[in-house]
């Protein structure tokens, strides 16, 4: 699986952070999304999907 994160639409919510901290992480001076793993294992695709799911 190969995820990307698209800093330029993201509102710093945090949501895909929260929920998979092994992918997501957030810049400390503005919390714009930073990935962590562009091609995780398939034990992290449901968390990804999650992840996903929950951005706004």
């Amino acid at each position: 699986m190969h995820i990307e994160a698209d800093q330029e639409k993201c509102v710093g919510a945090g949501q895909c952070a929260m929920t998979a901290p092994d992918l997501f992480d957030q810049r400390e001076e503005d919390g714009i999304v930073e990935l962590l793993d562009a091609d995780p294992d398939a034990a992290h695709a449901t968390l990804a999907r999650a992840a996903e799911t929950q951005c706004p």
